[in-house]
């Protein structure tokens, strides 16, 4: 069973925005979006829900994004930008106040800049991992960024059917594809297993093959965001690692240069860092969060 609660939320017509939070809300202490990657879920925060030291310094709240998890709506199309609007009505459900704070993993990335974007007098500061905040193009490319469109070309068209598909469910190979760029080849059986079988579990039947096809479409059609990052006026966090198989530190190195109007952008390079960096290398990303909010979360 999922370990997500679920709020209504009035944009497109109504989400049931599923979130997980590992405490109850303590409106003395700052909040902590978290957003996760590519078809994964809000388990992939698992080590942060478990630290004492990240929940008692912050308030915890993942919100699994449009397409993914336990998040519902009725419009079958939608985008990076709709997300953006329904964390930020999740937060106005769920009366969250004061000092907030969004990490984003990979596409996550992509949902924080779009929040402090939406939301400027909310956002307090924003903690990318892992990501780029361009579309994948020859630029990123030459840096050692992946060619995202490409790779889930096939995938996207394999998924676009007008017939019925009360049988679907991804491919044991997309999991596993998914499972080596983000947590890497050499991951422990177990964790392969657990998401092999969560990958399964949330995109089953008609309604999942049309879900994971809009987020699918969402990765490789999104527009770049570097002529918007000029706009972003809270400090900025971005976390990368040195061995993360999708995104490149040559790239971060250049685009958090773009953040020209924040108090305070900074790249911070892990060393052996995967792609999901929060799960690699929890101990260096817990402890970046534990000190911005002590810095910036009074």
């Amino acid at each position: 069973m999922p370990n997500t609660k679920t709020v209504h939320v009035p944009h497109l017509g109504g989400i049931e925005a599923a979130y997980q939070m590992p405490q109850p809300y303590d409106s003395s202490k700052p909040t902590l979006v978290l957003v996760n990657s590519f078809t994964t879920s809000s388990e992939l925060y698992r080590s942060q829900y478990a630290n004492k030291d990240l929940t008692n310094a912050l308030n915890l709240i993942s919100i699994e994004l449009l397409g993914h998890g336990q998040t519902r709506t009725k419009s079958e199309n939608f985008t990076y930008w709709d997300t953006a609007i329904m964390n930020l009505q999740v937060l106005d459900a769920l009366k969250i106040t004061g000092k907030i704070f969004v990490l984003g993993t990979s596409q996550g990335g992509w949902i924080t800049v779009r929040m402090a974007l939406l939301g400027p007098d909310k956002i307090a500061g924003i903690i990318p991992l892992g990501t780029s905040l361009d579309n994948e193009n020859p630029r990123t490319i030459s840096l050692g960024c992946w060619d995202g469109p490409g790779l889930l070309k096939d995938n996207i068209s394999d998924w676009t059917t007008n017939d019925k598909t009360a049988d679907f469910e991804p491919a044991e190979e997309y999991s596993d594809f998914l499972i080596d760029i983000g947590f890497g080849k050499e991951v422990d059986k177990e964790t392969r297993q657990y998401w092999r079988d969560t990958i399964k579990a949330n995109y089953q039947g008609d309604e999942g093959r049309r879900r994971i096809r809009m987020a699918a479409i969402n990765l490789a059609e999104r527009d770049g965001l570097h002529s918007r990052l000029s706009d972003v006026r809270c400090p900025v966090l971005w976390l990368h690692g040195t061995d993360d198989a999708v995104y490149s530190v040559a790239n971060a190195e250049e685009e958090i240069k773009l953040f020209v109007n924040s108090p305070d952008a900074r790249l911070q390079v892990v060393e052996g860092g995967k792609h999901f960096l929060s799960f690699s290398h929890p101990k260096d990303v817990d402890a970046a969060l534990i000190k911005m909010a002590q810095q910036y979360g009074k």
